[in-house]
């Protein structure tokens, strides 16, 4: 992805999408789309590497706020994010569809292993946390991938498609 000035005021607009929607502090079944929502839109409109930058930022803006309060999990999130971001950045281009729910079981398998690791390590993990960071990040996911093709398809009808790559 060349960064360019369009792609690095895209990737930060995006961005501030992002924590714009974490601050109105909405229910896990809202925010968790919308923010893979805004990983896919990011990773697949700008490229992988902005989506990765989104996803690396949002688990600390939700510490940080107090959306979610488990710390070591912010690692674990920032990986599922990176793998959301690339796969879906890098393999959209054969099918979107397809590539953004490799992406979605990408982050579930990551998010998984990443937890189990943490429990393996000695890990206090509750298990809202254990269920909230495993099973419900593949729904989230799938759900934010429905979300996400709405907008794809409203920015190449209306807005182009990007850095001159087809979104489809």
């Amino acid at each position: 992805m060349n960064m360019d000035l369009r792609t690095i005021v895209r990737t930060a607009v995006i961005a501030g999408v992002a924590i714009a929607f974490q601050a109105l502090n909405l229910r896990q079944p809202i925010t968790g789309p919308g923010i893979n929502a805004i990983l896919y839109v990011a990773s697949i409109y700008i490229g992988p590497v902005s989506g990765v930058l989104v996803g690396l930022l949002t688990p600390w803006i939700a510490l940080i706020t107090g959306i979610m309060g488990f710390a070591p999990a912010v690692p674990v999130i920032m990986a599922g994010n990176a793998t959301l971001a690339l796969v879906s950045g890098f393999l959209h281009r054969f099918n979107r569809y397809l590539a953004m729910g490799l992406a979605a079981l990408g982050k579930f398998a990551v998010m998984t292993l990443g937890i189990k690791y943490l429990i393996a390590q000695g890990t206090q993990v509750p298990a809202p946390a254990y269920t909230s960071l495993t099973v419900t990040q593949l729904i989230t996911a799938l759900a934010g991938a429905v979300v996400a093709s709405v907008v794809l398809g409203g920015l190449e009808r209306f807005g182009g498609n990007g850095h001159g790559r087809s979104c489809s």
